[in-house]
């Protein structure tokens, strides 16, 4: 395969790959009969569970690389929806905590288990070198994105 031919095949696997991957995580969310959530309310109730420990509106504006004001916009939609829940520092009056409802909880679990069986999937019957060139291959990209956000 030409250079040019493997790049334009990468691309387009990776770019279609992504937004099926986005869609894929909706149509589960919404066909759970829980609430209707968009990707970005699914990423951010993802990220508030993550660790298990209440976070900050400024911990889940650095993870999600977002600003303040769309974490709390977005914070308080999903506490409109049962999602989340906010709760006011007994030490710091100032900050607000986040916490995932019991509803929150289960469309992370939810999240969480369609991530691992996607990564079962694509590595079944990959043999372990295998698994070793596809780990580099997608660590190299995450590198990429990550160096195109710091400049």
């Amino acid at each position: 395969m030409e250079k040019r031919t493997f790049e334009k095949e990468l691309n387009y696997l990776l770019v279609s790959t992504f937004h099926t991957i986005e869609k894929v995580e909706q149509k589960m969310i919404s066909q759970s009969g829980i609430v209707r959530l968009s990707i970005s309310e699914i990423h951010l109730i993802e990220a508030v569970g993550l660790g298990r420990t209440p976070k900050t509106i400024s911990d889940l504006a650095q993870r999600l690389s977002i600003t303040l004001a769309s974490v709390t916009v977005g914070v308080n939609k999903l506490v409109q929806k049962e999602m989340l829940q906010k709760k006011r520092s007994e030490k710091d009056g100032r900050v607000t905590y986040v916490t995932l409802t019991s509803k929150g909880r289960c469309v992370y679990r939810m999240h969480n288990d369609f991530h691992i069986r996607m990564a079962e999937y694509v590595s079944a019957g990959l043999t372990k070198e295998e698994k070793y060139v596809m780990l580099k291959g997608i660590k190299k990209l995450r590198d990429f994105f990550s160096m195109k956000l710091e400049s």
